[in-house]
């Protein structure tokens, strides 16, 4: 479904600021797979996102989605190809607009639009059926505006509109990390919820390493710019804290020292 290959990027090159952020990166997902990726500050996590969702444009190398090579694709052409979900809970909705409004512009990417009702009746009852499944009583709140929902709310409804359409890959850019540790694991629970009813490919960037060991059928740790551990399978089921640190340093010959995720073991 993904196919990042030999991808380079380095931003401010040749000035005093140069920051090599990605260091010829390969990797592949495979259809339905769940990937956590982890890693200390500056070793490419959210660069990596934004490489395959066009924010920035790569220095070398090529991604693939499902077969379409989207390399040189520009970034409101290829957004067809993802669902994503951000670190704030401020993004991937719009504030000042109802919940109902919010899921039928989601519903509705991509699609043509005509001069009627935004929403139909049917649609409106589908709209409630679907905020039932997030148990978290918005399905009576349909008129209310989203900017007077709490973060978790809002993250819970923001994961709702990025898989309306089945993306081809969902993105989760560290999108627990504003929330409390109760929210976080309801936001979480009901990301794999969604994620397994829906047989998605998924990348999820985490700083909390538990989560990262818990979730997913692999994990992906990064280090300045590189894949430097792959773990699946049976591997991945036996991981502790303590095995995956013991991996880094194997691997990185370096002590892990991030102190965001180191505090949040």
């Amino acid at each position: 479904m993904l196919e990042i290959k030999n991808v380079s990027k380095t931003f401010n090159p040749g000035t005093i600021n140069e920051k090599k952020a990605l260091n010829g990166v390969n990797l592949t997902l495979n259809d339905g797979d769940f990937v956590t990726v982890i890693g200390g500050n500056g070793a490419g996590k959210s660069t990596i996102m934004n490489m395959i969702t066009g924010v920035y444009p790569v220095d070398s190398g090529s991604i693939v989605i499902d077969g379409i090579d989207v390399t040189a694709m520009s970034e409101h052409k290829r957004a067809k190809y993802f669902g994503r979900v951000f670190q704030d809970p401020m993004n991937g909705t719009a504030a000042n607009m109802e919940i109902i409004e919010n899921l039928a512009i989601a519903a509705k990417r991509g699609k043509r639009r005509t001069l009627r009702y935004g929403v139909s009746k049917k649609e409106k009852e589908a709209y409630k059926e679907l905020l039932k499944t997030l148990d978290l009583g918005l399905e009576n709140r349909l008129t209310s505006k989203v900017g007077l929902l709490s973060g978790g709310q809002r993250q819970a409804l923001t994961l709702l509109m990025a898989t309306l359409q089945k993306p081809k890959l969902l993105l989760l850019d560290e999108h627990t990390a504003a929330l409390d540790p109760k929210t976080s694991s309801k936001v979480l629970s009901l990301s794999k919820k969604i994620i397994e009813e829906n047989n998605l490919t998924t990348m999820m960037v985490t700083h909390n390493m538990n989560d990262a060991i818990e979730y997913g059928n692999r994990l992906i740790m990064m280090h300045e710019g590189r894949v430097i551990l792959d773990i699946s399978g049976e591997e991945k089921k036996n991981l502790t804290v303590e095995i995956l640190l013991h991996k880094f340093e194997e691997v990185s010959g370096t002590e892990f020292a991030n102190d965001k995720v180191l505090l949040s073991k």
